[in-house]
């Protein structure tokens, strides 16, 4: 079966996550007034790389339930950009992405591990 684009995309965000992730520690390592912000920023955004890559796999594999993986994954996605923007923003340039995005990134993180727990555990048929 070939990729879906919805896949393809949730697979090149992954990676994109991992290159600013290791970006985000270069750049944490060279300024040290910033550097707690943006260390938090890009471990989570190296921790959650290849969770979502993970997660776009067991979904492909069928594992777990294709739309529940790319629910999943995507809702990963939105939490990091959300989470680590604010806490990037913030770091670099003293503002933030809007009020409350951190925290809001943060539950959308917490609702994508709690997708990710379940998808395994529904069966099939509801997915």
């Amino acid at each position: 079966m070939a990729p879906t684009l919805p896949d393809r995309l949730l697979v090149a965000l992954a990676a994109l996550a991992g290159l600013l992730g290791v970006a985000g520690s270069a750049a944490a390592a060279h300024r040290p007034t910033e550097s707690e912000s943006l260390r938090i920023a890009a471990q989570f955004l190296l921790f959650h790389a290849p969770a979502i890559l993970a997660m776009v796999s067991l979904g492909r594999s069928g594992f777990v339930g294709p739309v529940l993986a790319k629910i999943a994954a995507a809702t990963l996605l939105l939490g990091l950009t959300l989470f680590c923007g604010d806490l990037t923003l913030r770091a670099l340039v003293q503002v933030p992405l809007f009020p409350m995005a951190a925290p809001s990134g943060g539950v959308l993180l917490m609702l994508g591990w709690l997708i990710a727990l379940l998808a395994p555990l529904l069966p099939r048929t509801a997915r």
